[in-house]
């Protein structure tokens, strides 16, 4: 079959067929067009949420209390901490 034959037969189609077909387009289109919405509409909902928990820590770091100094620090943000250690020789210790 090729394309004339195919047009050929399309145009004994029908007025009937002709309406199914464009009503089905027309609403597979609006199907399409509400479910993009609706998914932009939940990534809008959760980015806004996400924006005001972020505002509201950066207010309260603002206006809140201010943390404690912190721990004294090394080079490469290390933390110091203070260690008592006690060096054990065993070479003379025979309990092995």
């Amino acid at each position: 079959m090729n394309g004339k034959q195919l047009l050929e037969l399309l145009a004994r189609l029908p007025a009937r067929v002709w309406l199914q077909a464009i009503l089905g387009l027309v609403g597979f289109v609006v199907l399409a067009v509400l479910g993009f919405a609706v998914i932009a509409g939940i990534a809008a909902v959760v980015l806004v949420a996400i924006l005001g928990f972020k505002a509201r820590q950066w207010l309260a770091g603002l206006f809140g209390a201010r943390p404690e100094t912190p721990p004294a620090t090394m080079r490469g943000g290390h933390k110091v901490i203070d260690v008592q250690y006690e060096i054990v020789d065993r070479r003379g210790d025979d309990r092995r």
